[in-house]
Order: structure tokens, then sequence, then C-alpha cells
């Protein structure tokens, strides 16, 4: 192994909370433009942006992101010389998603010919929840400090255990998350191991497996006993701003987790769509939402999710 680096660049959010985690916050150099915790991370110049415009709606995201990938362009830019001024010694992306973050080789691209010697890449590429830990160790020993990491993974899974055994023997409600509004998605990869973590069913979605798109007509017929919205990159207030898309669909109010008053929304820019330390979070806003009366992390309290119904008074109030 070579020297430690000294000089971080990370261009995934998660990857910046895991160095965090470690306790490397103060070697990072440059973040990418949507990593934004820990707190004052996003005073550090950020060398990617977005070739579609990310304000748009649900749809238009979709369609701009197509666009781009049927013209063969990579979906961010990254911005050489501002790479090139942090002389970065480690770089920290990822092969998970095309759309989440710059690839492996969008950024060999970048980097070819202006920064020498070449800093190491790091390339994350999570699948599934042993896959998220296993990121975390590696991170850890490209900082110099596996250590740090096997103490960081315990902690994480014994959070996880924690929760398990605050739901152990309940009934599981089924559960379907929603990880896009339109083309409806449902979220897989880490997800459905959350919910089972958290005492819930997953529907629709395996562990593992890519996040895939469904009919309206299918996702209606699973009639969930809760739905959990959680749209990639969306905030809590985002999410609302369209929640039309999904109560005009048809036979919408007829679902069982509707007429409950058993739907959520949920933050899926800070939580579930990112494979670092909040997967734990992630999996207790589930337990919340799932056992209420049982589990209260106070993500609700924290506005990590709202109920829809309770977001409805207070929209018409």
């Amino acid at each position: 192994m070579g020297s430690t680096p000294q000089r971080i660049a990370s261009l995934l959010p998660a990857a910046t909370e895991i160095v965090a985690a470690l306790g490397a916050r103060d070697r990072l150099v440059l973040r990418s433009h949507e990593c934004d915790v820990p707190e004052g991370v996003q005073a550090l110049p950020h060398a990617t942006e977005p070739r579609w415009g990310p304000d748009g709606t649900s749809y238009g995201i979709d369609e701009q992101v197509k666009a781009v990938v049927q013209e063969a362009l990579s979906v961010y830019r990254v911005d050489s010389e501002v790479l090139a001024e942090a002389d970065p010694d480690l770089v920290i992306t990822q092969e998970q998603c095309r759309v989440c973050a710059v690839s492996t080789d969008e950024l060999a691209a970048a980097v070819a010919g202006i920064l020498d010697p070449a800093p190491r890449i790091l390339s994350l590429s999570p699948g599934d929840l042993d896959a998220v830990f296993a990121d975390m160790a590696r991170v850890a020993e490209a900082l110099g400090d596996p250590e740090a990491g096997r103490v960081l993974v315990a902690g994480l899974r014994g959070r996880l255990d924690d929760l398990r055994e605050a739901v152990e023997g309940r009934a599981r409600p089924r559960l379907l998350a929603i990880e896009w509004l339109d083309p409806l998605m449902v979220s897989g990869n880490w997800i459905p191991e959350l919910v089972h973590a958290a005492g819930g069913e997953n529907l629709l979605a395996e562990p593992g497996a890519h996040s895939p798109f469904v009919e309206w007509p299918d996702l209606r017929a699973t009639d969930p006993d809760v739905i959990v919205v959680m749209p990639c990159g969306f905030t809590v207030e985002r999410t609302l701003e369209e929640r039309h898309l999904l109560e005009d669909l048809p036979g919408w109010n007829e679902m069982r987790a509707v007429k409950a008053g058993r739907v959520a929304v949920a933050d899926g820019h800070h939580f579930f769509n990112r494979p670092g330390p909040r997967v734990v979070e992630s999996a207790e806003i589930l337990a919340e939402v799932l056992h209420p009366g049982v589990v209260d992390r106070g993500h609700r309290e924290r506005r990590a999710w709202v109920p829809l119904g309770a977001a409805t008074k207070r929209r018409a109030g």
C-alpha cells in the first residue's frame, strides 16, 4: 500500500459522509455539487455539475437524463481546472449508477494529463447492504486506517441489530417503497434489506437488484399496508410539490395504505439513496413508519419523514 492520502476528493455524497465518519473530514479538499453533509463541507470547492436541470419535474428530469445518455454523453460535467487546483492524491467516485455521480471512466478521462502523479481512484459500487458496509471498509483501508473502518461498521451493524430486536415478533406490514414518481420506480438494492430490518415485508423489488420501473396497474395490484415515498434526490418538501402525481392515479384513494392513512413521504435526498453511514437512520425511519409507538428515534420530529395526511392538513391550513 502506498503513502497515506492527505488530499481527498470525494465525488459522491455517501463517500463524503463515510470519510467524515472515519475521522478524515479535515483531509477532504474537493467534493461533488451534491455533497452537503457533514456541516461545513459545502465550503469546499466542487468539481461536478449535472448536464440536466435538477429542479425540473420528475418526468422532466427523467426525460433530460435519458436524452443525455442517448447521446452517449456523461450525465455530469467534471471541471478539470478545479480538479487540478485541488491536486488530490485520492479521488473517490462510484460505479453503481451513472445518474447518481461521476463514474470511474469519466473521472479517469478528466484527470488524464492534468494531474502528475495521477491520484489513486477508488470506485464504490454497492448493490446490497453487505456491499455498503464493505465499501466503508475499503474507504478506511484507502485512508490508511482499517481499524476505523472496523469500528464504524461494527457500530452501524449493532444499531441495526438493536432495531431488529425492537420489532422482533411483531407482524410485518407489507411495504411499498417508491423511488421515483414519473415514471414510477420502486426501491431495490439495499432498501429491501432495510425494510426487513425495520420489521416490514418489501414489495416488488429484490435485495441486491437494481430499482425497477413498474406500471401503475402492477403497483396498485400489490395493495400494500404501508407506502413510503422516497424519490432519489428529493427532500420531503420537493416530493410534496409533486404529490399529485400519485393522488391523481386512478384508484389511488382506494388503496389499503391510503385509506388507512399509512402513506409517508421521506427525505430521499439525505437518506435511503446514499449508501453511507445513514443507511441505519434510513432503516430507523422505516421502522417509525411501520411500527408507530414501538420505534421512535426522533426522525419525524426532524422532518426526515412526514405522514402524507399530516402534510395535507398543514398545506390546507
